[in-house]
C-alpha cells in the first residue's frame, strides 16, 4: 500500500494568549495544530511533511514540540532569514479575541516546496495576508493535480505598522480562485469574501454582525471560478458545506460534534482544516466525508491546552460514527 503524504504550509507562530477565563498560554500554534492532528490521524500509514518560516530564537522550540511526532517530516521548516510570526491573542469571550503581531515570517514560495510536490493534499492555513501568496498556489498548481486546501484567514487579515492586526475585504479573490480546490472559511471571513461593488456608509455594519444569507450566493460565485468545495464553519452549528453536482449546486450542513466543556478554542480552525486533508485523502471529491473529520478535529482541539487533545484515527473514527453514524 503507498504510503500517504500530506504537504501542510503556514506559519508556526509564538503566540502569547489571554484566555476568557484570564488564563495565560505561550505555545506554537498555527500550523503546529494542522500538523499534529494530520500526524494523529495518518499514524504509520503517512507522513506529514510542514513548510514553514520560523525565528532562529523558535526553531529549537518548534522542533521539540513536534519531536514526539515521528511523521512528521520538518525538514522544510527554515530559519535562514531569522523571520517568524509573533502573536498576541486576548480573547474577550470563549470566540472571539484581539489580536496584535510582532513577528513576521518571510513567504512561502515555490522554491521551499521542493521535495513535498509529489503530496497527496496541500494543506494551506495562513493567518495574515502575506504568508502564502497567489505565486505559489499557482506554482503548486503547475505542478501537480492533488487537492489545495486553502484557508481564507489569511487575505482576509493583515496587520498595520502599530501591530494592530485588522480584518479586510478580500477584494482580489477572484484571480485567487482557480488555484483553490477546498476554501475553507468561517463566518466572519465569509462576509470578507463576499461585498458590494458599492457601499454607503450604513451598510458598513460591524463584522460581528454576520448572518448566512449571503452564502449561497458566496458560494455560487466561486464554484463558478473554480473552486470545487467551499466549506463555511459555523461555531455550534457545524460546518456548511457547498460542491457542484449533476443538478446544480449541493449543500449540506453537517453538525457539528458535542463536546461537554470548551476549554481553549485556538487552533479550532487550523484543526479543522487538517481534518479536511485526511479526509480528501481516500476519496478527493467527497467532501462530506471530509467535513466530519475535520468537526472531529475542531471538536478535539477544545478539550485541552496541549497537543495531547489529538487522538488517533480509531478513536476520530468512533468519535464519527458516534455523532453521524457513518464515516
Amino acid at each position: 500500500m503507498k504510503s500517504l503524504k500530506v504537504a501542510v504550509l503556514g506559519p508556526i507562530p509564538r503566540d502569547h494568549i489571554t484566555t476568557h477565563k484570564g488564563e495565560v498560554i505561550e505555545k506554537y500554534g498555527c500550523a503546529t495544530h494542522t500538523a499534529i492532528g494530520l500526524s494523529r490521524l495518518l499514524g504509520d500509514s503517512g507522513t506529514v511533511h510542514l513548510v514553514s518560516h520560523v525565528r532562529k530564537a523558535d526553531l529549537p522550540g518548534v522542533l521539540e514540540v513536534l519531536s514526539p511526532y515521528p511523521n512528521i517530516r520538518t525538514q522544510h521548516i527554515t530559519a535562514d532569514a531569522d523571520q517568524g510570526d509573533i502573536i498576541q491573542l486576548e480573547f474577550v469571550d470563549q470566540n472571539n479575541r484581539l489580536e496584535r503581531q510582532t513577528g513576521f515570517m518571510n513567504p512561502i514560495v515555490g522554491s521551499d516546496l521542493e521535495g513535498v510536490l509529489d503530496a497527496d493534499v496541500f494543506v494551506c492555513v495562513p493567518i495574515t495576508d502575506y504568508e502564502i501568496p497567489l505565486e505559489t498556489l499557482r506554482y503548486i498548481k503547475e505542478h501537480t493535480d492533488a487537492p489545495i486546501i486553502f484557508d481564507a484567514h489569511g487575505p482576509t487579515n493583515t496587520v498595520d505598522v502599530l501591530g494592530q492586526r485588522h480584518v479586510r475585504f478580500w477584494v482580489d479573490r477572484d484571480i485567487w480562485l482557480p488555484y483553490i480546490d477546498v476554501l475553507k472559511m468561517n463566518l466572519e471571513e465569509s462576509r470578507c469574501s463576499w461585498f458590494q461593488a458599492e457601499y454607503s456608509p450604513e451598510d458598513l455594519k460591524p463584522l460581528h454582525e454576520v448572518e448566512t444569507t449571503h452564502l449561497d450566493d458566496l458560494a455560487a460565485h466561486v464554484l463558478s471560478r473554480g473552486v470545487r468545495s467551499l466549506i463555511v464553519t459555523l461555531d455550534a452549528g457545524g460546518s456548511a458545506v457547498y460542491s457542484k453536482g449533476t443538478d446544480g449546486i449541493h449543500k449540506e450542513i453537517v453538525g457539528s460534534i458535542p463536546v461537554k466543556e470548551v476549554i481553549d478554542t485556538t487552533g479550532c480552525g487550523d484543526s479543522f482544516a487538517g481534518g479536511l486533508g485526511y479526509g480528501l485523502l481516500e476519496n478527493p471529491t467527497d467532501y462530506i466525508r471530509a467535513a466530519k473529520y475535520a468537526n472531529a478535529l475542531g471538536a478535539q482541539r477544545t478539550q485541552g491546552r496541549t497537543f495531547d487533545v489529538f487522538k488517533n484515527l480509531e478513536e476520530t473514527q468512533a468519535m464519527i460514527l458516534k455523532t453521524y453514524g457513518s464515516l
